[in-house]
């Protein structure tokens, strides 16, 4: 069922608010972001004017883009504030729960839910707590899940072994801290992680609404960071002893690959504009002297953008020569349309405000997507059986 819009002049009233203050991502009360989308404005997501995207200095709009979106099946319901989603290599699926610390097995054909383990260590507050999983791409023989998570100290990221034997809600291991030090924050703890197409395991951070930690190469902080599975810097990376991979970030939660092993970045704006970005190692994507589109020597600008009603982004898949961006805020499924590292269409939205807000989406193989709902997070109105995992077919 569609869940109901605003009208147009409490989303009016929203939009003025929100360019009055310095809000929380995701939606927080007496934020610059309300949990109530507003009405995109024509046209949807814009495709950036600059090099990095069709249509530069043309000064023509891109063609809307083409597509669909089916949902094919809920897989699951009934899930209590779901972050991260790491598919094993069987067809299941690891969902990580935010609030409650917990990680839960759910069977990829019949959707069957059962208790993995809580992990130690996990303190919620805000936006933090238990948030991105990823399983170790040697998982078949170190049975290794990965995850990233809020402590009374800091951000971290850690792995456990997985041990299916042992009685359910008692396999996990206990955590291993490959990486400690990412400022933590009520609000812009980042908290995606995954491996990419070299086997190494990629981090997006937030910087904890301290600005300035988002140039600050020696913080943690506003970043994305590329490290070994053990935790290391990676030979290639920008400084050898560093596992800053790039800066000047607000808050990253979406990462992806695309066919050709492009690394891709969906980022938060502030009150204007979110972000997709192309990263390139040890460029300066602006953060907090740009958002959006900057043209500022040394400052790298998004391929695309949207207002933060629109969008509010956290996950991000790659499928069908596009990327699919789950949105917050703005309650809806982007498809962004590639064609090497530029935009051949302008965005286009799908299942606007029908399922609520919108946290990770993840590739299920060929053109199907598995897509988690985020209305249990106390930001959301969660109706009978929120939140879900759904199963669409895309193109």
């Amino acid at each position: 069922m569609q869940r109901p819009a605003v009208t147009a002049v409490l989303a009016a009233a929203v939009l003025l608010l929100a360019a009055g203050c310095s809000g929380a991502d995701e939606g927080a009360p007496g934020g610059g972001k309300t949990s109530t989308s507003a009405p995109a404005p024509t046209g949807g997501g814009t495709a950036s004017p600059s090099g990095d995207a069709s249509g530069a200095g043309d000064g023509k709009e891109p063609p809307p883009a083409k597509g669909s979106v089916k949902v094919v099946s809920t897989l699951t319901e009934d899930l209590k504030s779901p972050w991260g989603l790491a598919p094993l290599p069987d067809g299941d699926l690891l969902v990580s729960s935010r609030d409650e610390g917990t990680i839960t097995r759910i069977d990829g054909e019949s959707g069957k839910k059962s208790a993995v383990g809580s992990v130690a260590g996990v303190a919620p507050a805000g936006e933090g707590g238990l948030m991105g999983l990823a399983v170790s791409p040697a998982f078949a023989t170190d049975r290794m899940v990965y995850a990233y998570f809020t402590t009374e100290s800091d951000n971290r990221i850690a792995r456990m072994m997985y041990d299916e034997r042992k009685p359910a809600g008692q396999q996990l291991g206990a955590p291993d801290t490959i990486l400690r030090g990412i400022p933590k924050g009520t609000i812009h703890n980042g908290g995606r992680i995954a491996f990419g197409p070299d086997k190494m395991l990629y981090a997006g951070t937030g910087e904890t609404g301290d600005e300035e930690l988002a140039q600050d190469k020696k913080s943690l902080g506003g970043k994305i960071l590329r490290m070994t599975p053990d935790g290391e810097p990676v030979h290639g990376n920008p400084e050898a002893d560093s596992v800053v991979y790039s800066y000047g970030h607000r808050n990253v939660q979406g990462l992806a690959w695309d066919s050709e092993k492009r690394l891709w970045a969906a980022e938060f704006g502030q009150n204007t504009w979110d972000e997709l970005n192309l990263i390139r190692p040890g460029r300066n994507y602006g953060w907090p002297e740009v958002e959006g589109e900057g043209n500022k020597e040394g400052f790298v600008d998004p391929v695309a953008v949207w207002t933060t009603a629109e969008a509010s982004p956290s996950g991000i898949a790659y499928a069908e020569g596009s990327i699919w961006m789950a949105g917050l805020r703005g309650e809806r499924l982007w498809r962004i349309p590639l064609d090497g590292t530029k935009t051949v269409a302008e965005p286009a939205s799908f299942l606007d405000e029908k399922y609520g807000r919108l946290r990770t989406v993840v590739v299920a193989g060929g053109d199907k997507l598995w897509l988690v709902t985020s209305e249990t997070d106390t930001r959301g109105t969660p109706e009978p059986g929120d939140d879900k995992v759904l199963k669409l077919e895309v193109k």
